[in-house]
Formats: structure tokens, C-alpha cells, sequence
């Protein structure tokens, strides 16, 4: 599957990428170090998360991050 992120708001993409996994919240927060709370802040918009954050499920998730220029 591939989505273009800047379709997307932050809190979207991570939602997305933890549906693709088949993961619960619980489950994915676990996968990556973070709580359930955190990854429901993190779809709701209620918190930021950052680029490093990002990285580290791509390679948990196998995915691939990909930035070209228009």
C-alpha cells in the first residue's frame, strides 16, 4: 500500500501506519515503546511526535519513507 503523506495531517498518517499493522493501540505502542495513552494522543492530534519517532516504525513497521521534490 502507499499513501502520499502530505495528504494526510501527522496524527492521520500514524493512525494509518498503525491500521496497516494490524495492530491494536496498546499492541503498537508496546512495538515502539510508547503507551496506549501516547499512541491515542498521537491519532488524536493531542500530541506532537517527531521525525525519529517516525523513522523508528518505519524500520519496526518495514516501511519505507520516501521525499521528492515536485
Amino acid at each position: 500500500m502507499k499513501i502520499i503523506a502530505n495528504d494526510y495531517k501527522a496524527n492521520e498518517v500514524i493512525k494509518i501506519i498503525r491500521e496497516w499493522s494490524g495492530k491494536t493501540q496498546e499492541e503498537f505502542g508496546k512495538s515502539i515503546n510508547r503507551t496506549k495513552n501516547a499512541i491515542q494522543f498521537y491519532e488524536y492530534g493531542q500530541r506532537n511526535y517527531d521525525f525519529e519517532l517516525l523513522l523508528q516504525i518505519a524500520k519496526k513497521e518495514n516501511l519505507i519513507i520516501t521525499i521528492e521534490k515536485k
